[in-house]
């Protein structure tokens, strides 16, 4: 998108950096190096997301669930690629720019490795889905060509309706998985609001993106209220797998 095609605020209910351009956006320091930073972080995420699959698929009783996370581990991949190449093309390496957030990532896929087929699943659905909603909402304050980007490449992958189903048929046939799963999936959930949080505090552009320093309208009770959304948004998608939050 270019300056001259970019939306004006009446028309998007956009306001100061979020109704601009990134090449207008971008002639603040602050603002780039927080872009980089979440661009870096996606990235790199994208690419640990599909290592994971790949590993979960060993674990597939079935050579059709096999080939499905094979599916998504590529699209996953796919989406690590535009953010790869967005880096490279405004300028940045694209390692450097993931470095920061690898031993965040890393630790969190370590503390949650999953024992078995269920708790890939669940692990999958709800880390991806919680990452996915703290991302949209960062992407409210970001600049139009950017935002369109970080939408993009959190597109579902078809993973959630996948997860939901396979679940929810292993707890009808056991109904003892539903309470083991259950506190998976809250453990999961304090593990990667923990990882955000840490992520946030580490990056001072990062974090003074959400509390208002650059991008308009955030501040820290907005960042509070952001979380309680993510809570529970949280607790919708455990009822959609059959399991209390």
């Amino acid at each position: 998108m270019t300056s001259s095609d970019t939306p004006d605020n009446a028309s998007t209910g956009h306001t100061g950096v979020a109704a601009m351009d990134w090449s207008a956006a971008s002639a603040d320091p602050q603002y780039r190096a927080a872009v980089v930073d979440l661009l870096g972080a996606l990235a790199y995420g994208e690419l640990a997301a599909f290592e994971r699959l790949a590993e979960d698929a060993k674990l597939a009783p079935t050579l059709a669930d096999k080939a499905e996370l094979a599916k998504m581990a590529s699209a996953e991949f796919h989406h690590f690629e535009r953010l790869r190449d967005r880096l490279a093309e405004i300028g940045e390496e694209p390692t450097l720019a993931m470095d920061p957030f690898v031993a965040a990532y890393d630790g969190f896929h370590k503390q949650t490795a999953p024992s078995d087929w269920l708790e890939g699943l669940v692990k999958a659905y709800v880390g991806d889905s919680i990452a996915s909603d703290f991302y949209r909402e960062v992407a409210a304050r970001l600049d139009a060509d950017t935002r369109a980007l970080v939408l993009a490449v959190l597109d579902d992958t078809g993973h959630g309706g996948f997860a939901v189903e396979k679940v929810r048929a292993a707890i009808d046939a056991e109904p003892r998985v539903g309470g083991r799963l259950a506190l998976w999936a809250r453990r999961l959930m304090g593990e990667a609001l923990s990882q955000s949080q840490r992520v946030v505090a580490d990056r001072d552009a990062l974090s003074t993106m959400l509390v208002g320093g650059v991008a308009d309208g955030f501040d820290l009770a907005e960042v509070g209220r952001m979380f309680s959304r993510i809570t529970e948004a949280h607790t919708k998608r455990m009822a959609a797998l059959g399991l209390a939050a």
